[in-house]
């Protein structure tokens, strides 16, 4: 509890009904100290970004170069990079999206061939780096010069040479996406498994197939449990994308990367790259909040954000203030 109630005892001409119930908030020394110590680190942080300075060849100069920053921030190299880098996360999102659900449809399947081998996808594409798939998908004309479409083990009736179709970027695209599929499965399958199998039983039993069930009753009510992790791995693509600059697609961290390699500023040239990365971040941050406040109505759980938990709580001290002192005076 965050406050008790004590009663002042009734004089001897009082009666008992002039008990009047006294409101003592608790105190909460540890949240204090805790708060000035992060208070502390906050301050020290602003100072280090914005007034500490180092000396350089005899040269007094700002930490952090903050003009480069500002120079480079809006630059046409960055922020060509930035929405190739969006461009990647769409693409890459999407496509994991789509195989996390065909795939765990698939490893929910009852025909044990199908489920072993979407069973087989996970394992192999979460047990593997990302880094290492990318390059194999950049190098994958070196197995497979060609490829074909016809009747298999038959004659073929179309030729693919990858050497001209495998580009860096597509390379990246198909890379990133067969990994984030790998990790959607795992997520849509939990939120499938969460709910109750008695809603698919009952909708078998006014006439639905499995196929309708699963549409219109089972994943509306695991969106609640799939919304959320979807949300992180959307955010987690963004950043993942800069390994793409492995296999020289031109996305945000390989343009910070040619400018700072000519000019040699990699420190601010790097901060410009977090600052639009933290900048992106936000704004998936907010979106991810409505909507799972969207999938979430008619839970127990708080819809609040953090900021508007931050606000009520400092709306409701000075009410608890006054509550006090007016029971005091009651008292008097």
């Amino acid at each position: 509890m965050s406050r008790r109630l004590t009663s002042r005892r009734a004089g001897p001409q009082e009666p008992p009904s002039a008990r009047v119930p006294i409101v003592v908030p608790l105190r909460h020394p540890g949240r204090w100290v805790a708060a000035a110590i992060v208070a502390l680190l906050v301050a020290m942080l602003v100072h280090s970004l914005f007034f500490s300075h180092v000396y350089l060849d005899g040269q007094r100069r700002q930490r952090y170069q903050w003009g480069i920053i500002g120079q480079y921030f809006l630059s046409s190299e960055v922020v060509k990079g930035l929405g190739l880098t969006l461009a990647l996360t769409v693409i890459a999102m999407t496509g994991g999206i789509v195989l996390g659900v065909s795939f765990a449809l698939m490893r929910m399947s009852p025909n044990p061939v199908v489920s072993t081998g979407a069973w087989w996808y996970i394992w192999f594409f979460r047990g593997t780096p990302v880094l290492v798939q990318l390059l194999f998908w950049f190098n994958a004309s070196y197995i497979f010069p060609s490829f074909s479409l016809g009747i298999p083990f038959g004659p073929a009736f179309v030729h693919f040479d990858l050497n001209t179709w495998i580009t860096p970027f597509l390379a990246a695209s198909v890379g990133l996406a067969l990994n984030e599929g790998a990790y959607m499965a795992e997520i849509v399958r939990a939120g499938i498994i969460s709910v109750d199998p008695g809603q698919v039983e009952a909708a078998q039993s006014v006439g639905m197939t499995r196929l309708k069930a699963l549409r219109l009753v089972v994943l509306p009510q695991a969106m609640r449990v799939v919304v959320p992790p979807t949300g992180n791995e959307t955010i987690s693509m963004l950043k993942t994308t800069s390994l793409a600059s492995v296999i020289v697609v031109p996305e945000l961290t390989y343009a910070v990367e040619q400018i700072y390699s000519s000019n040699y500023e990699t420190v601010p040239l790097l901060m410009v790259a977090s600052l639009w990365y933290l900048i992106v971040t936000t704004i998936l941050t907010f979106g991810q909040y409505h909507v799972e406040r969207y999938y979430g109505r008619g839970s127990r759980r708080s819809r609040l954000t953090h900021w508007q938990r931050i606000w009520l709580s400092l709306a409701i001290r000075p009410r608890r203030t006054a509550l006090a002192g007016n029971t005091r005076s009651l008292e008097r």
